[in-house]
């Protein structure tokens, strides 16, 4: 009992000393307190520019308790631009209230828990989403009645439950996804796009009754991929290519797959982890590099140029900063090096790989390396977050705090101050400019 308690004083003195130093870290920063736990968050579309700020949309999930259906929101928000919110007026909110920038828009009941969400980028009103079943579901989000659930189709092809492992192609309208069953499953949705933009178009009055998931169409894989031993537990496309992607699973495996040549792994890394492997992102900029994070607390960084036949590859870097498994890693949309990891711990670490080894500047010699910004605003494990890919340094993040808070955990919406990443020259060049400010008008 002892134990338990230094652990929950250790939470709140650590919280208490990052809400005292909002105003000095962040830009801006939004707080919401959830009524159910969300399992993901995913930006949508921009939908509006205004002079202060912007209104965009997000997708999350409601877990209830089972009283009331599960659900998937979208919510609009309204994000502060840069260097528009007074230091003072981000640093004063209220744990336990909801935030006035982020509103409900719409409500779709969901079969079953929403445990993975993610957006076409084509159409990114376009989402698909996993649960405790071996399909995926796909949604229109702006054809959908509120409080209703209407399933535009189903993608089958597993055969155990597919509850994490989820990826939507950025080139083409294709789906990837991993389960239970140790498969890799590649579907293209390019036949039904036409028909949910008619029907998107169309006056169609819809049924007052909810459609069940099996009355909704479905669509067969293009392909299945064997190679894993055990759960895959995520998936991602190359960003350059529809045919080429790659999973890692809880056999502690990073395979790479090429639709191309058939269904077997095209490369494999036996061990890349000493630990299940909870993710996997393949940088955007850069498609030679591949960032994962596992159970053994730690994010590595492969150079898939680097690997051999044999399926030995050793991890470019090795990033330790984490004090618990890895449950979400992503890159920076807007710069090459730039990538962000959460936790179990309850932090979201911001890293920079160009800064590894690097020992000058602010806190750099105790600081695990690479790393340099932490978000330290989520009391409990931090289960996903999001990059905002038309305000990069905007991250969307949720935590599963239910036990530190009235409702049913965290939404954050954040961005550090700029001068922490901006290069030190020209941080420097600026801070210069207000030298008399600073210091006084007397030398």
């Amino acid at each position: 009992m002892k134990k338990a308690k230094t652990v929950v004083m250790g939470v709140k003195d650590r919280y208490s000393e990052w809400k005292s130093m909002v105003g000095v870290l962040y830009d801006w920063l939004a707080n919401h307190n959830l009524v159910w736990p969300s399992l993901s968050c995913r930006w949508g579309p921009l939908l509006e520019q205004a002079t202060y700020k912007n209104r965009h949309r997000l997708y999350l999930s409601e877990q209830t308790d089972g009283s009331v259906p599960n659900t998937l929101v979208v919510a609009n928000v309204e994000v502060v631009k840069p260097r528009v919110a007074a230091a003072e007026h981000i640093s004063q909110f209220n744990e336990e209230s909801r935030s006035p920038f982020v509103k409900k828009y719409k409500t779709i009941i969901h079969p079953g828990e929403v445990n993975r969400i993610r957006e076409l980028r084509q159409n990114s009103k376009i989402v698909a989403t996993h649960t405790d079943s071996p399909e995926v579901f796909i949604w229109d989000l702006e054809t959908q009645p509120n409080r209703l659930q209407r399933i535009n189709f189903v993608l089958t092809g597993h055969d155990d439950n597919a509850e994490y492992a989820l990826a939507m192609c950025p080139t083409e309208p294709f789906v990837l996804s991993g389960g239970k069953d140790k498969y890799v499953v590649l579907w293209s949705i390019q036949d039904h796009i036409a028909s949910l933009a008619a029907e998107s178009g169309s006056n169609v009055k819809h049924s007052k009754s909810s459609q069940k998931a099996t009355e909704s169409p479905s669509v067969g894989p293009r392909g299945i991929f064997h190679g894993h031993t055990n759960t895959v537990e995520d998936v991602q496309f190359c960003p350059s290519s529809a045919l080429e992607f790659c999973s890692v699973g809880d056999d502690s495996c990073l395979i790479f797959w090429d639709a191309r040549v058939g269904s077997v792994p095209a490369a494999k890394v036996n061990k890349a982890h000493d630990g299940d492997i909870h993710c996997v992102d393949w940088n955007p900029h850069d498609i030679n590099f591949i960032l994962t994070g596992s159970a053994d607390n730690t994010v590595k960084m492969f150079d898939r140029r680097k690997l051999n036949s044999e399926g030995v590859g050793s991890p470019v870097y090795k990033f330790e900063g984490h004090e618990a498994a890895i449950l979400c890693v992503q890159w920076c949309p807007d710069k090459s090096s730039v990538f962000g990891s959460s936790a179990e711990d309850g932090f979201l670490n911001i890293w920079d790989h160009e800064k590894v080894g690097q020992t000058s500047g602010p806190y750099r010699a105790s600081a695990p390396s690479g790393l340099f910004f932490r978000h330290a605003g989520h009391r409990d494990k931090v289960v996903d977050f999001h990059w905002n890919a038309f305000d990069p340094w905007t991250i969307v993040s949720v935590s599963d705090d239910c036990e530190c808070t009235s409702g049913g955990g965290t939404l954050q919406v954040w961005r550090m101050i700029d001068l922490i990443y901006r290069p030190e020259k020209e941080v420097l060049a600026e801070l210069d400019t207000y030298r008399t400010q600073i210091l006084g008008s007397t030398p």
